[in-house]
């Protein structure tokens, strides 16, 4: 089971707001709302809990169980993209001109 702090915790790595993800998954954002204004477990009905979930988890949350360290989130790798580094003496240089 997904946690309300876990579809929190969710949005904030994606930087979604409640609109985004009410737009996203086909809820409306006054349930989006509604639900994450409760603790504990995702609350409402099982169709409507199920299309947040599978929305999160098509953007790349991946939800973490309970596992004796506490329930969490992760966001996944992107497939096919190379990670963005910048030197230092890059930024530097650029501050320089």
């Amino acid at each position: 089971m997904v946690s309300v702090r876990q579809v929190k915790a969710a949005r904030a790595l994606l930087a979604w707001s409640q609109s985004a993800l009410a737009e996203a998954s086909g809820v409306s954002e006054p349930t989006v709302a509604r639900l994450e204004a409760q603790e504990g477990d995702l609350g409402g009905r099982a169709e409507t809990g199920a299309k947040i979930i599978a929305t999160l988890e098509a953007a790349g949350v991946i939800f973490l169980a309970e596992n004796g360290e506490g329930a969490g989130v992760r966001l996944q790798k992107q497939r096919g993209s190379a990670p963005i580094s910048i030197a230092v003496e890059d930024l530097t240089a650029e501050n320089d001109e």
